[in-house]
């Protein structure tokens, strides 16, 4: 080769890109999962210390009357009267927040707008972005998700179960497509910051403890046909209908089998989805999960489905935990117990489904599609960090629950008085922040051919027959005795 000759470029078939190392310190301080992981922390442990701190000097003592008399020992958590959400109207929706002869809820609705600025806030700045405009955005963010509490809180609809998501969600599409979203909102549009941070402070609630419950006709229920569902509704949208974007497939997939919404934005992160595509699939998972909690509980009662069955049924299949606890109290107290126990056992696949999907991603489907060669560090990389909050703050709140003395009183009080009233606000952001970034005109390509819509009604239709299927087996043949036992004590 002459001196001066150009050295010839290698083929493009052997240009192996590894994967830049990261450092995870870094992004400890820097990144967002794991900004939602120290944000749902902080909240969840100011939300103990509260209840904990002021617990009566003679606690001991009155929960070991209370348990002699066969009594149930009642606590309040102090953040109570200060943390809030707009209540039940009738006629006029100023009742919301100023109800008719009691205290307005101005203060509440202030604080919980205080303490979520702050907290998002310490975030925005460590991320590198600007304070002062998220705050000016998060104020209208924060207004639009009140109007959603408000629309949810009117008789007639609370009637009908139509949860404030819906409401959100609605919303900031009508604004996005319609006059179309102001630039002065879309620093606080911060969608997967809020639910990751939600999930983590629902972590607090969903307690190993439950596992107890039902035991292993729960385990069989929301563990065996879970990820059968998901697979095989993933291997029918690439290999019979090939959908064209494999994430999509994936996120659709863990929405409809898993537990919804939640799942929809763990998944997410792991197979790196576009945003659209998770738009998309929380939409359509909405839609069904409404029409679902309407319609299950007049089937079960049509087909004369006992409510411990029924309520087994709703639990594995229904996406929203919330709505599972409406359908499940259309069937009564029976049907709500074990629909919420199955759902919170399913909810614990979250972080399960998460890791699965990233391991997959990185080691089979990335490395067909280019030329990055993947390490073990990827997966980690990959791996929703958000979700290890959410584990540690179950594990943690479990063992609180049994161990600690009136564990069984504290820990659901401060999740119902304190905690939960977070997460709902912080869900309600994300569901108005979706609605504000999603344009019809982006979500129409997924429709195409209709493939994506067959591939949930498939997948559900499958979901739908194998849970009762297990549930009639473990709820009615295995473990029959047992249950029945449960039930009449």
């Amino acid at each position: 080769m002459p001196e001066n000759a150009p050295t010839p470029e290698p083929e493009q078939s052997d240009i192996v890109i590894a994967a830049p190392r990261r450092s995870t310190w870094s992004e400890m301080k820097t990144a967002e999962d794991w900004w939602a992981i120290w944000t749902g922390s902080g909240i969840l442990l100011i939300c103990f210390l509260a209840l904990y701190l002021t617990l009566p000097a003679n606690f001991s003592e009155q929960l070991a009357a209370a348990n002699t008399a066969g009594e149930k020992l009642s606590v309040h958590s102090p953040l109570k009267p200060w943390l809030s959400k707009p209540g039940s109207w009738t006629d006029n929706p100023l009742d919301s927040i100023f109800p008719p002869e009691k205290q307005n809820l101005l203060i509440p609705l202030g604080a919980v707008f205080l303490i979520s600025l702050i907290a998002f806030s310490l975030g925005i700045k460590a991320m590198g972005q600007s304070v002062a405009k998220f705050a000016v955005g998060f104020l209208g963010v924060f207004l639009l998700a009140t109007l959603a509490y408000i629309l949810t809180g009117q008789v007639v609809v609370k009637r009908y179960n139509l949860e404030y998501a819906l409401w959100a969600l609605m919303i900031g599409l009508v604004i996005s497509n319609t006059i179309g979203t102001p630039n002065w909102l879309k620093p606080a549009l911060k969608t997967e910051f809020y639910i990751k941070t939600g999930l983590v402070i629902m972590g607090a609630s969903v307690l190993f403890s439950r596992l107890l419950v039902l035991g292993l006709p729960g385990i069989y229920v929301a563990w065996v046909v879970t990820p059968i569902v998901l697979i095989s509704t993933y291997a029918f949208g690439q290999k019979i209908l090939k959908i064209e974007s494999r994430s999509l497939n994936m996120v659709i997939s863990a929405d409809m089998s898993v537990c919804g919404v939640s799942a929809a934005i763990a998944t997410a992160a792991a197979c790196k989805a576009k945003k659209e595509e998770l738009s998309f699939a929380i939409g359509l998972s909405l839609s069904f999960t409404v029409i679902m909690m309407i319609v299950m509980p007049l089937v079960i009662q049509m087909l004369g489905i006992g409510p411990i069955l029924g309520g087994a049924w709703m639990g594995g299949t229904i996406d929203s935990t919330g709505a599972v606890a409406a359908s499940g109290a259309i069937l009564g107290p029976e049907a709500e117990q074990v629909a919420i126990t199955i759902k919170m056992i399913q909810n614990i696949l979250i972080g399960v489904t998460a890791f699965g999907v990233a391991v997959f991603w990185v080691s089979c489907v990335e490395t067909k599609e280019s030329n990055i060669k993947p390490d073990a560090w990827e997966i980690w990389y990959r791996f929703p960090k958000f979700v290890l909050g959410f584990i540690i703050a179950s594990g943690i709140f479990s063992l609180l629950y049994v161990y600690m003395e009136g564990g069984e009183i504290i820990v659901p009080t401060m999740v119902k008085e304190s905690s939960k009233v977070f997460r709902g606000w912080f869900f309600c952001l994300a569901f108005i922040s979706i609605g504000l970034e999603t344009n019809f005109r982006e979500l129409m390509k997924f429709l195409k051919g209709g493939k994506p819509l067959i591939l949930y009604i498939c997948g559900q239709s499958l979901n739908l027959l194998l849970t009762l299927l297990m549930a009639w087996l473990m709820f009615s043949v295995f473990y029959k005795d047992v249950v029945s036992e449960v039930f009449n004590k």
